[in-house]
C-alpha cells in the first residue's frame, strides 16, 4: 500500500527540535545524546525493542520528565529552560498515553469539555459543542453521553484522542496507543491517528503497528539502548536502505 499523502511541508524551520538529549535514571543513562528534528505536519514513527529509550523521549517532549543534558525547542522557545511553565507548554502538545485515563464519573463528551472549560475558560455550551464535534471526528458520535465503564477500549482510547484533540493542540504525541487493546480493537483507532496524519496533524508516534508506520509515517526513527539508530523516511525504512540492525529488528516485527 502505498504512504498516505499529507499536508506539503512549509516551513524551513521544525516545528519540534530534539537536541542531543541526554536522560539519566540513577546511574542507568536511558537517552543518549538523542536528536530528531519534526516540521510541521509531519508523522514522525518511533520504533524500537522495549527499553530503548522511546517512551522516555516522548515524555521529556512533553515535560514529564526533565532531560540532563541537551535542549528542546518547540516553535522558537526552547521549552527545557528552567523559566518554562510546563502546564502553559502542554496547552499546546497533546499526549495520548498507553491507559485511556479517563474520568470514570464523566461521560465520553464531559472527559473531553473538562479541560477547555477548566484551562481555557469556555463555556459550558461552546465546550459540549466541542466535544461533539470530536467525537464525531473519532467516529463515535454516538457515545456523547456513555460513561468509560460503557465503552470498549478502542472507543475509550478514541474518547482519549478527542480530549487531546480539544485543546487544539500543534502537536500530538502518542505513547503505543493500541497497547493495551485487543486486536479487533486497534484497527479503530489506528484508522483515526491514520485520518489526522493524511489532515496534517503533527505527529510523534511511539507504536509497533508497522501497517500504521507504513500508512502515515512520514520518518521512521529507530532507537535501541537509548541511542537513535535510524532516521529515515518511511519510503527508505520498507524498502530495505537501512542498518543491518534496524532491519533484523523490521523482521522479526514483520515475521
Amino acid at each position: 500500500m502505498e504512504p498516505i499523502t499529507v499536508n506539503p511541508l512549509t516551513t524551513a524551520k521544525p516545528m519540534l527540535e530534539i537536541i542531543g538529549i541526554d536522560k539519566f535514571f540513577g546511574r542507568n543513562h536511558i537517552l543518549k545524546n538523542c536528536s530528531i528534528n519534526v516540521h510541521k505536519g509531519e508523522t514522525v514513527v518511533l520504533i524500537g525493542p522495549s527499553g530503548s529509550g522511546k517512551s522516555t523521549l516522548l515524555r521529556c517532549v512533553n515535560l514529564l520528565e526533565p532531560v540532563d543534558g541537551g535542549a528542546i525547542f518547540f516553535g522558537n522557545q526552547e521549552i527545557t529552560a528552567a523559566e518554562v511553565v510546563p502546564h502553559r507548554i502542554r496547552q499546546e502538545i497533546g499526549m495520548v498515553f498507553q491507559n485511556y485515563e479517563l474520568f470514570s464519573h464523566l461521560s465520553a463528551a464531559e472527559n473531553i469539555m473538562l479541560a477547555p472549560m477548566t484551562v481555557l475558560g469556555m463555556s459550558r455550551a461552546d465546550a459540549h459543542d466541542i466535544a461533539l464535534e470530536l467525537l464525531g471526528k473519532v467516529r463515535i458520535p454516538d457515545k456523547a453521553d456513555a460513561f468509560p465503564d460503557e465503552l470498549s477500549g478502542g472507543q475509550q482510547q478514541r474518547v482519549a484522542i478527542a480530549r487531546a484533540l480539544a485543546m487544539k493542540p500543534k502537536l500530538m504525541l502518542y505513547d503505543e496507543p493500541t497497547s493495551a487493546l485487543d486486536p479487533e480493537m486497534i484497527r479503530e483507532v489506528l484508522d483515526v491517528m491514520t485520518d489526522l496524519s493524511a489532515e496534517g496533524m503533527t505527529s510523534v508516534v511511539v507504536t509497533h503497528e508497522m501497517g500504521f508506520a507504513k500508512r502515515a509515517a512520514n520518518r521512521i526513527v529507530f532507537m535501541e539502548r537509548g541511542e537513535i539508530i535510524e532516521n529515515a523516511t518511511g519510503r527508505d525504512f520498507f524498502g530495505g536502505d537501512v542498518s543491518e540492525r534496524a532491519q533484523r529488528f523490521l523482521d522479526q516485527i514483520l515475521h
